[in-house]
């Protein structure tokens, strides 16, 4: 991939190359393992972006717009992406997935959840979730692991004594071969 300043205009359609990229205020990012979808508006609310971005292409082409305000639908990968984002000087929104949902149009595709966040983005009532820190984010992982384990250890617990109580489990029962 080219790294050169042109970057951007490599990979922008043709229409945003005719207007230009300093006109582009907000973008909402669909995130997803391996490619990303990227949907930007000018002041106006007109497209000026649509497109898709693989996950090497996404932090340069970003640092390639001027500072706006970028939304993302509110995961574990959000964080990663908004604290990477926030230091280029854009700022960044997440949204949880069921506020954004209502802004979806028609039936669901990348695309559209990136149109639909970028919508959300710009309502001034709109909740937003807080980026959460490296470290914060490790502590919330160890407690979620945790209650997980928890809550295996008690199915476990029920379904022995459940099958305990059947008929399989009875004095003729030798589970030796």
């Amino acid at each position: 991939m080219n790294s050169s300043p042109d970057f951007c205009d490599s990979v922008l359609p043709i229409n945003v190359r005719r207007v230009g990229i300093s006109e582009i205020q907000v973008i909402g990012f669909d995130i997803a393992k391996n490619v990303s979808h990227v949907h930007g508006v000018d002041g106006a609310g007109r497209p000026k972006i649509r497109r898709q971005l693989r996950r090497a292409e996404l932090l340069r082409f970003v640092a390639n717009l001027p500072p706006c305000v970028i939304g993302f639908e509110a995961c574990g990968a959000a964080h990663h992406w908004a604290r990477e984002l926030g230091k280029l000087g854009h700022s960044c929104k997440r949204i949880p997935a069921r506020y954004m949902k209502a802004y979806l149009k028609t039936n669901k595709n990348d695309l559209r959840d990136a149109e639909a966040i970028c919508e959300a983005v710009q309502r001034p009532t709109m909740h937003f979730v807080s980026i959460k820190a490296v470290q914060q984010q490790a502590a919330l992982t160890l407690h979620r692991s945790r209650e997980l384990l928890n809550s295996q250890r008690t199915q476990l617990g029920n379904s022995i004594r459940t099958n305990s109580q059947n008929s399989v489990f009875t004095s003729e029962w030798d589970p030796r071969p």
